[in-house]
């Protein structure tokens, strides 16, 4: 039994993760979807406090708090940027980073360092002063990559998300250990190609590094079932590590 720790992406909620948790809590894994702050069920909680610091936060208590080692520590698309902040600060406690269509930052970046696009997206400016993009009302499902009309669902969920999340630069105390704990990268290249070169390159450039042809939010489009043209998102996220390695459930191993 492997222990999961899977954080959500912008605008989204530990929600999204549903499928994926089915299936790996069927495979006796123990499996954790916390929903970061100020989004989805804890969208009551927005407020200007709200960071990259907090979200990092989030996730080192839910450890702390829940006394989780070894843990397989995945994230989606920004939270690439949480689940590194994690590592640096609970190192220890990391068996496995999983990167899923996500950014792999290093000291002093913001996630618009890497993708400054986001800085392009629609915003406006809550009651309460907090600068807010990723618009419910400006997003459509096939924005993330969902085009199956039985999964349109995700859009009631989504939550306008803190632009200073996006421009805070993660800092990091201990970059080398961070380094150091063994990394899978599962991406989706129709998403990469739209990134600039580095961070595209940090994507594909892992030694266990896997492509999954489907849309960016592929814990929902890559996770419905066998019948799903990358086999399963689940199959290789829920694998178990055994010298180094990541098996997908198939018996194929990466790295």
């Amino acid at each position: 039994m492997a222990t999961f720790v899977l954080v959500h992406g912008g605008a989204h909620g530990g929600w999204c993760w549903r499928r994926v948790a089915r299936l790996l809590r069927a495979a006796v894994h123990e499996v954790y979807t916390p929903t970061l702050t100020g989004l989805g069920e804890r969208s009551h909680l927005l407020g200007a406090r709200v960071d990259l610091d907090m979200h990092v936060t989030d996730i080192v208590n839910l450890l702390a708090y829940e006394g989780l080692n070894d843990v397989i520590l995945a994230g989606h698309s920004y939270g690439g940027m949480v689940i590194t902040g994690v590592a640096d600060r609970l190192p220890g406690r990391i068996g496995h980073l999983v990167f899923l269509d996500a950014l792999q930052p290093r000291d002093w970046e913001a996630m618009a360092d890497l993708v400054p696009v986001i800085l392009q997206v629609a915003r406006r400016t809550s009651a309460d002063g907090v600068e807010l993009t990723l618009l419910p009302e400006e997003r459509k499902p096939s924005d993330f990559g969902v085009t199956d009309p039985e999964d349109a669902w995700l859009t009631g969920k989504l939550a306008p998300h803190p632009l200073v999340c996006f421009t805070q630069a993660l800092r990091l105390a201990n970059e080398a250990a961070v380094s150091a704990i063994p990394r899978t990268s599962i991406y989706c290249p129709v998403t990469v190609a739209h990134w600039p070169a580095e961070a595209a390159a940090r994507a594909i450039a892992p030694e266990r590094a896997w492509a999954i042809d489907t849309g960016h939010d592929l814990m929902i489009t890559g996770s419905a079932g066998a019948d799903a043209p990358q086999a399963g998102l689940s199959g290789i996220i829920g694998a178990h590590r055994s010298k180094g390695t990541i098996d997908d459930g198939s018996g194929v191993h990466l790295g």
